[in-house]
């Protein structure tokens, strides 16, 4: 199987001069930029071992994001994606907690529940109970916070115009997920539904609760309506719910992930935005579809 070293920085970062001296160390062909100073991939002729030895030895890694994937089915027809710390920057729960005063306190629990410390369903009802009591109201103004990550836009309607179909799927609220799918022109979105009562939450969440294995049955069932294969999807997370969804999907990517995820992923983003989706693609930069910057969509 032929395998392609893909290489992604940050705009400007990946030195034209230092890449082409790789080939001078190690099993590998020349580049081939898909954008000058961001992006290129360079064919192995050898071991990834041998060709991940000749990138340290000529790069500065600490920069760089390094792939090793095939060079067959590289672009994908469907792209499942987590929203929180990923199409989002923003982890909506503990937003919501931070209105109430116990910002801190969840954003705790949120972080050791992602990086796999803690059962995901567990952490999910222990950070909602403290939210018991919040006004309905309150969503409509922690939605104004929502901020979209760097390139997600890019990369939904990029995938779109390419016939790609492209899905939320979150550990998250509906009430966001729904959002992001208006801001973001995603064709799907799924996610965890809060109980309400009286225009408060009650501190419950309606089940079935969306978990790790919730993502994977998305994965699967959203890949058989499409019929087509899991190999022929993409998947994007941060957190350990993640993981499954991530193993399972064709070309899974950790990005910016905690630290017991990016361990577990084949695939890693750590330094580029969303838009390296697209360079582990194949896509080059000219062929990106940036959208007009929308308007904030009101929470429903």
């Amino acid at each position: 199987m032929s395998m392609i070293l893909s290489l992604i920085a940050p705009a400007g970062a990946l030195d034209p001069v230092a890449v082409a001296s790789i080939a001078q160390r190690g099993p590998l062909g020349a580049a081939r930029w898909l954008s000058p100073g961001e992006a290129c991939d360079v064919a192995i002729r050898g071991s990834e071992v041998e060709a991940r030895a000749a990138v340290a030895a000529a790069l500065d890694a600490d920069r760089i994001d390094v792939n090793v994937l095939p060079a067959a089915g590289r672009r994908k027809r469907l792209l499942v994606a987590d929203m929180e710390s990923t199409l989002i920057e923003n982890e909506m729960i503990d937003e919501l907690a931070e209105t109430i005063g116990i910002g801190e306190e969840v954003r705790e629990i949120t972080w050791r529940a992602m990086n796999g410390e803690l059962d995901f369903r567990d952490a999910l009802r222990e950070r909602v109970a403290l939210l018991a009591g919040l006004p309905v109201d309150r969503l409509e103004d922690v939605a104004a916070r929502i901020r979209l990550m760097p390139g997600a836009p890019t990369l939904v309607a990029t995938m779109r115009a390419h016939g790609a179909f492209t899905a939320i799927v979150s550990g998250g609220f509906l009430v966001f997920t729904r959002l992001v799918r208006r801001w973001l022109g995603t064709d799907y979105d799924e996610g965890n539904d809060l109980e309400i009562a009286a225009g408060a939450l009650t501190g419950e969440v309606r089940e079935p609760v969306l978990n790790r294995d919730g993502k994977v049955d998305a994965l699967r069932r959203l890949s058989a309506r499409l019929g087509i294969g899991v190999d022929a999807a993409i998947a994007v997370g941060d957190g350990a719910n993640d993981v499954p969804m991530l193993q399972t999907a064709g070309m899974g990517v950790a990005f910016r992930a905690k630290p017991a995820v990016a361990a577990e992923a084949r695939l890693r983003i750590a330094h580029g935005d969303l838009t390296a989706l697209l360079f582990l693609q194949g896509y080059e930069r000219a062929a990106f579809v940036t959208p007009e910057p929308a308007g904030r969509p009101a929470a429903t």
